[in-house]
């Protein structure tokens, strides 16, 4: 009876758009804030300024008795403009794309091609806040915010911003040593680089196995090994699981022997870059 086939899980893909082009054509795995964070980091800036608004109209209110009407209006008005469109865009600018409410998340504004944002952007973003987060309450950001993969407010949308996440969890390095049955084809196997896609899902699966189900670590570690197969040579008799420990033991092991030796090449040879010529003087 063959048995059951394990559903598909790509450890990569998983619905977050991470993968980043740069303009020198230099892939970055970064991820953006996700939404619920985003809403939350929006919130608190919210309510700072907000809060700045209110004081700065008690201070008028109390400190300009002897002003008029008309002056006393164009005071709150500034003050308006000054909460809502040039604080934000000032603590925005300063620190290079965090605020209160990015700091809390552990967000960032950047460019879409993840460079930092600069004055225009920062204004734009502040400008169009007024509307889509004073104006309506969050409702228009939110919904924006919604509709793509990033949770782009509109802001985000105009300037080309969106907002990185910077504080993610430090991942736990997972070392697996050569496994006992395979040391005798260890010394004899011919293992070829593997392509960084499917040595980073290999590494991924390691880490992850001992969560999985048994069906659906099945299903991928045979998946893996069928993959990994064209640039092994010989084939160990052994199960999916067990090749693909051998498979990325062994590549470190010889990725770290062949960078050892070229580091010690690269020590003999510094004496003689280093020196100066042929009966330079020492001065």
């Amino acid at each position: 009876m063959a048995a059951p086939v394990a559903p598909r899980i790509d450890l990569v893909d998983d619905g977050v758009e991470r993968e980043l082009v740069t303009g020198e054509a230099v892939a970055l795995d970064v991820k953006p804030t996700s939404y619920i964070l985003r809403a939350a980091g929006t919130a608190l800036d919210w309510l700072v300024y907000v809060i700045l608004f209110v004081v700065l109209v008690l201070t008028i209110v109390f400190t300009s008795g002897g002003l008029d009407q008309a002056l006393r209006t164009a005071l709150v008005t500034i003050s308006l403009v000054f909460s809502f469109v040039i604080a934000p865009m000032t603590v925005e600018v300063a620190t290079h794309g965090r605020s209160v409410g990015k700091l809390a998340v552990g967000g960032r504004i950047v460019r879409d091609d993840g460079g930092a944002t600069q004055v225009r952007h920062a204004f734009i973003r502040a400008l169009t806040g007024v509307v889509e987060i004073y104006m309506t309450f969050g409702g228009l950001a939110a919904l924006v915010g919604l509709l793509n993969s990033r949770s782009k407010r509109l802001g985000d949308l105009i300037a080309g911003t969106y907002s990185q996440l910077e504080r993610v969890p430090a991942a736990d390095a997972v070392g697996y040593g050569m496994p006992p049955q395979l040391a005798a084809w260890a010394s004899i196997a011919d293992v070829a680089r593997l392509p960084d896609r499917l040595s980073r899902r290999i590494a991924q699966f390691l880490h992850q196995s001992p969560g999985m189900t048994p069906a659906a670590r099945a299903g991928l570690s045979a998946e893996l090994a069928g993959e990994a197969a064209s640039f092994v040579s010989p084939l160990p008799e052994v199960d999916a699981e067990t090749f693909l420990v051998g498979v990325a033991a062994l590549r470190r092991e010889r990725d770290f022997r062949a960078l050892t030796l070229e580091r010690e090449r690269l020590d003999r040879l510094a004496p003689v870059l280093d020196a100066l010529p042929h009966r330079f003087p020492e001065r």
